[in-house]
């Protein structure tokens, strides 16, 4: 894929036809904590103009927890997941009716979707969630999406709602992903240091990863800083889709493609939804490790993964569930759903095909994981248990 300019970038942002928007905390309060009703609106009429334009426009929006802590007698946020998720329940109908109105004076209709994770997870859920969003941008309607915080568990949820926005974008195969925060853009050291410069335009979010320290940047007010940002670009990165990075004072031509805050480009083609949903939303249920030869060949990105070359497996997991592929010393190689039950693979093991034929019969031919079904991931030691 050749490397487009910045020009050419910020260009698809600006002809983008689907767009993700999120929004964070720090955007939507006062100093306070609280949410803050004249910048929630300031934010509506950027994405308003933008919708009116003719762009379809999905919202991520934080800003719960911000909305219902003051309702609740609380003086500051709460710490405590209990505590916050009440909050959160509270707050979460304020939010969507500040919302509704401040897009009901463009007469653009507003729905709400609160996702957990474990909506991404599981493939049918996945969909449902895909199919629901497109309706509704059909219908012209402005989805405003949030982690359903009430319900989500510290063990299994996004985390923030910059790696949300990022699988949002690729669920409703956006175009453009304009993140909006209380910084201008990504810079080459934390905002506050000396000799700090803003960076205009990101080639390779990938590269850039390893030459800037983006430690400390970010509000208080929110679950996320500038790193989870960058990993959220990255996301959309290998999914073809181009970022914006960019402050909420400077929403309105960020989302038009203007030249503001950071830009990030695509660095490969778009995937297949379905793959797109296997590298970045599946979590694996277990792993299925490969030996040397087999992990060679799926290096490759051209490989099926075969049962002569699995040599174990760890975790309970049935066909279809998404897992690891490791090689021997724990390494990830890919992520990929599995054709097999855990319990089943055991026993096929080493066995090439014609031994599969005749010992176990004919279901048992097909690849412990298609090629198909496989996403390599960076290399990564598997931590320790």
């Amino acid at each position: 894929m050749t490397v487009p300019t910045e020009d050419e970038v910020r260009s698809r942002v600006a002809q983008a036809r689907t767009i993700v928007v999120k929004i964070g905390s720090s955007s939507l309060t006062d100093d306070s904590g609280h949410l803050d009703v004249r910048r929630l609106r300031g934010l509506v009429g950027a994405v308003a103009h933008a919708r009116m334009s003719g762009a379809r426009v999905v919202v991520v929006s934080s800003g719960a927890i911000a909305a219902g802590f003051g309702l609740l007698g609380f003086d500051e946020r709460p710490t405590d997941m209990v505590t916050q998720q009440a909050t959160a329940s509270v707050g979460q109908g304020l939010l969507m009716a500040h919302y509704e109105s401040a897009f009901a004076k463009y007469s653009i209709r507003v729905g709400q979707i609160l996702l957990t994770a474990q909506n991404t997870i599981h493939a049918a859920q996945y969909r449902n969630a895909q199919r629901t969003l497109s309706r509704m941008l059909d219908l012209g309607v402005v989805p405003i999406v949030n982690e359903n915080d009430a319900l989500a568990s510290n063990e299994i949820r996004f985390g923030d709602n910059d790696h949300l926005s990022a699988l949002v974008a690729n669920i409703v195969r956006a175009d453009a992903l304009v993140l909006l925060t209380d910084v201008d853009g990504l810079y080459t050291a934390p905002p506050s240091s000396p000799g700090a410069r803003r960076i205009g335009y990101v080639p390779d979010v990938v590269e850039i990863l390893q030459k800037v320290d983006v430690a400390g940047s970010g509000s208080g007010v929110g679950t996320g800083g500038m790193v989870t940002k960058i990993e959220a670009a990255r996301i959309a990165a290998v999914s073809g889709i181009p970022t914006v990075l960019a402050s909420a004072a400077d929403a309105g031509p960020a989302v038009m493609g203007d030249p503001v805050g950071t830009v990030v480009a695509p660095i490969r083609h778009r995937g297949s939804s379905r793959r797109l949903w296997i590298g970045f939303a599946a979590e694996p249920r277990g792993s299925i490790v490969a030996d040397a030869g087999a992990a060679a060949a799926l290096a490759s990105g051209r490989a099926s993964l075969l049962a002569a070359g699995v040599v174990g497996t760890s975790g309970d997991f049935s066909a279809g569930d998404p897992v690891w592929v490791d090689d021997e010393n724990g390494r990830h190689l890919a992520k990929g759903l599995s054709g097999f039950d855990s319990e089943e693979i055991p026993r096929m093991a080493g066995r090439r095909t014609t031994q599969l034929r005749r010992d176990l019969g004919a279901e048992y031919v097909h690849p412990v994981v298609h090629r198909d079904d496989l996403v390599l991931v960076v290399n990564k030691p598997r931590p320790a248990v």
